[in-house]
């Protein structure tokens, strides 16, 4: 059939009913129709876009003012796209009720190892954020001039405390500090494995001059604890030393220039194999691959404190002021692990580098199974291929989806296929001792490495630092297929009030008000006189476990009854558990203790399911 471009709309809706004819004809005579459907096919299409662009133009009118004729163009409003910018999103209310319990579980942990809470702004003057994030800084995101202003969403919490910290002065005293809030990378986001744009992130600081190592063991040991408590499965902290690190390159041979772009490919061993990290280095980055195969010797290595006795050991490397430091640092810190009875947690790892430029010692993060991407095993990383062996074979590329004008301008940017991500890791950090000097040089205008700079620090120098950051929605995305699949909740509603008989609505609302008022959450049907079915239907939707019927009869001899309600999971779904029980009649002036002493009360009360 010819071009249907260019044919009016009766035309293509006169053709339309041509090829209908014709199709249903050869339909009755049995021959084959595949011609005749992608003809009427293509001219509905043609005459739905028709019709689309006809009501999109615009409409004018005239309008005479003052003996002038002017005309007046209107365009018919765009339809609301309704969907969430690229790599946020919503969390419906059990989602919630799941963070909720994330939540509270990291806060409780820092306030139990001795936390104050600090809060900073969502967004900073831009200068406060550059130079800090090194190849990272290109994911900060920008905010044009407002009111005379450069500003750029907080990368991380890191930089925002530091800034907070030299504001005071930079003598904040062996302070233990948490920030729970969102911040903002633009990266390519991969929604499944909580890699997004927004996310939350959970920060544990401890600030000023300690003796060395124990606020570093701290920090790792409140880790421990909120990993272990949050069900995340599995984990491991791989450990390192800057310090170790950049005596290592030095000793290799790196350019001094180099370190800290060679550290960042370094950094990249835990989703790339060593010949993909060695072939950056050297093409991307410049470095001699004998120097990248001498670094290749060393990262590795991965253990414990047998790992440090070899490294002690390597004579070329102690020699290495830097190196020696490092080292000596690792000894203390490894003994008070043992302390804290958490060195089956922790590996030694040598090919932990982590990107950010501010790192001046330890660096730590925390890893399970699902943090690697499918198929790629952190032991085989290092593994050299066989030289036999046939080159993989690459993996077919996720197919583009289409995409409507409104998400044209996101384009430009790399699609990913997200089942061949991994999670990545769960929580990160380190020590950070110069990031806060470096706020009061800048603010002094001077070089922090210079005579003016440390001057500008004051008499103790640089408020020494080290933190780490939880990636909360990392985590949720490990907890929430658990919380599912047990049957957790969506709200945390444990009494129910209900009439039977006559509404009763001001003795329902006076009993609900007491409750709440002792701490009992407590709810009702908002209507006068609603039936008891719709009721009881009201408080099962919410897995509420007391039932309270007030009937008129009762209340006159001072009695309710109370109802104790369970649920089960059968197969995968959450069913209330049946029971003949019609309930036990309680005095009204005793429930509030009758139902703090139950064991259904003080299960779904401390419970986490």
């Amino acid at each position: 059939m010819a071009s249907t471009s260019g044919l009016s709309i009766a035309e293509l809706e006169a053709e339309i009913v041509v090829q209908t004819a014709k199709f249903n004809e050869l339909r009755l005579k049995g021959e084959p129709l595949d011609d005749a459907k992608k003809t009427l096919s293509d001219l509905k299409k043609s005459l739905a876009l028709a019709k689309g662009a006809g009501k999109e133009k615009k409409e004018k009118a005239e309008k005479v003012e003052g003996g002038d004729q002017q005309v007046q163009e209107k365009k018919k409003k765009e339809r609301l796209l309704l969907k969430t910018a690229k790599g946020t999103r919503d969390y419906g209310p059990a989602e919630m009720f799941c963070r909720e319990h994330i939540d509270r579980i990291i806060k409780d942990t820092f306030t139990t190892y001795g936390g104050s809470c600090l809060d900073t702004p969502v967004f900073e003057r831009k200068d406060v954020l550059t130079d800090k994030y090194g190849e990272d800084a290109k994911l900060i995101f920008d905010l044009k001039d407002q009111g005379g202003e450069e500003l750029a969403l907080r990368y991380d919490h890191t930089v925002p405390l530091a800034r907070y910290v030299a504001m005071i002065g930079g003598t904040a005293p062996q302070s233990k500090i948490w920030q729970v809030g969102k911040v903002y990378r633009r990266d390519n986001p991969v929604m499944s494995k909580g890699r997004m744009r927004e996310f939350m992130q959970a920060d544990f600081d401890i600030t000023g001059h300690w003796d060395p190592m124990i606020p570093d063991g701290e920090i790792l040991s409140m880790l421990c604890t909120v990993l272990s408590k949050l069900d995340v499965g599995e984990f491991t902290i791989k450990l390192n030393h800057r310090k170790i690190l950049d005596g290592i390159f030095e000793v290799c041979g790196v350019p001094a220039e180099k370190i800290r772009s060679i550290s960042s490919a370094v950094d990249k061993l835990d989703k790339l194999p060593w010949a993909e990290v060695k072939k950056e280095m050297t093409e991307e980055k410049g470095l001699d691959p004998a120097v990248a195969d001498k670094i290749g010797e060393y990262v590795k290595h991965k253990g414990g404190p047998e790992l440090l006795a070899l490294l002690e050991a390597d004579e070329l490397l102690s020699s290495n002021k830097s190196a020696k430091q490092g080292l000596s640092e690792m000894s203390i810190l490894f003994g008070l692990l043992k302390a804290y009875k958490i060195l089956d947690k922790i590996s030694f790892d040598m090919s932990l580098a982590r990107g950010l430029d501010y790192y001046t010692g330890i660096i730590y993060e925390a890893i399970v199974e699902a943090s690697a991407p499918p198929g790629f095993k952190d032991a085989n990383a290092l593994a050299a291929p066989p030289s036999d062996a046939a080159p993989p074979t690459p993996a077919p590329a996720p197919k583009k989806k289409s995409k409507s004008a409104a998400t044209a301008a996101d384009d430009e940017e790399k699609e990913i296929d997200e089942s061949q991500v991994g999670v990545g890791s769960i929580a990160a950090g380190g020590r950070y001792d110069g990031l806060v000097g470096a706020f009061l040089a800048g603010a002094a205008g001077v070089d922090p490495n210079s005579k003016e700079g440390k001057k500008a620090m004051g008499p103790g120098g640089s408020t020494p630092c080290v933190g780490v950051s939880i990636g909360v929605d990392r985590i949720f995305a490990l907890v929430w297929p658990k919380w599912v699949e047990k049957g957790g909740r969506a709200k945390g509603t444990m009494v129910y009030v209900m009439s039977a008989g006559d509404g009763l609505l001001a003795e329902r609302v006076e009993l609900v008000t007491e409750l709440r008022a002792a701490g009992i959450k407590s709810d009702f049907l908002a209507k006068s006189k609603p039936k008891i079915a719709a009721q009881f239907a009201a408080g099962e939707k919410d897995e509420v476990p007391f039932a309270i019927i007030l009937g008129a009869d009762e209340l006159k001899a001072g009695l309710v009854t109370v109802k104790e309600q369970r649920w089960e999971l059968v197969d995968g779904k959450k069913v209330k558990i049946e029971s003949a029980d019609k309930g036990t009649q309680v005095k009204r002036s005793e429930l509030l203790e009758w139902i703090k002493a139950t064991s259904t009360w003080k299960e779904w009360n401390t419970g986490i399911w």
